[in-house]
């Protein structure tokens, strides 16, 4: 009875995730605050519109001292009325990270930032850090249309040092491209 469920359960994913080619996803704002001016300079954390609907992140900043215990709690949060708690909210030691991969959802947002940054090697972590023209984003998980909050606090020694906060909307559209202009092009008449 499970195996049945199992292989129903795989097929559904697999099903969703083929039907939804028509994916978009838009960065929308990216707020970047250090907490300790001493030790994390922000030179800039913005976002270039390349067009309506590609944006990319740049982020830029300077660790005055070696960082070698790092501590980053990661959270998401979905738009409904202000923003919820949405599926994930973990705290990982980075140094460890960055010598094993061993999250898993940490995983899925480093395969999307390793070639355009600066952070890809274990710690310590000293001077210039940056993310440069991060904008092909895959999301490898299926995720119900709306605006989204990825939080991110880095924590050095145990105290929070600066935060990456990035504001995205996320549209899934399982329809067809053809089948969408029908449904848009019928009309409906109503007499009075």
């Amino acid at each position: 009875m499970h195996h049945s469920v199992s292989i129903f359960g795989i097929s559904f994913l697999v099903a969703y995730l083929g039907c939804g080619e028509a994916h978009f996803l838009k960065m929308t704002n990216a707020v970047c605050k250090s907490y300790n001016q001493s030790w994390v300079v922000v030179h800039y954390c913005r976002l270039k519109a390349y067009s309506r609907t590609k944006t990319s992140l740049n982020i830029n900043i300077t660790l005055s001292e070696p960082a070698n215990n790092i501590l980053v709690h990661a959270k998401t949060m979905k738009r409904a009325n202000g923003y919820k708690p949405f599926l994930f909210d973990f705290t990982i030691d980075a140094c460890e990270f960055m010598r094993r991969r061993n999250h898993p959802v940490a995983k899925i947002i480093w395969n999307m930032i390793k070639n355009v940054s600066t952070i890809n090697h274990t710690c310590p972590y000293e001077g210039v850090q940056m993310l440069s023209d991060f904008h092909h984003v895959e999301v490898p998980i299926p995720l119900p249309s709306g605006d989204y909050l990825l939080l991110i606090d880095w924590l050095f020694d145990g105290k929070p040092q600066f935060a990456t906060n990035v504001y995205f909307t996320f549209v899934e559209d399982l329809l067809p491209t053809s089948s969408k202009h029908r449904r848009s092009s019928l009309s409906f008449r109503i007499d009075v």
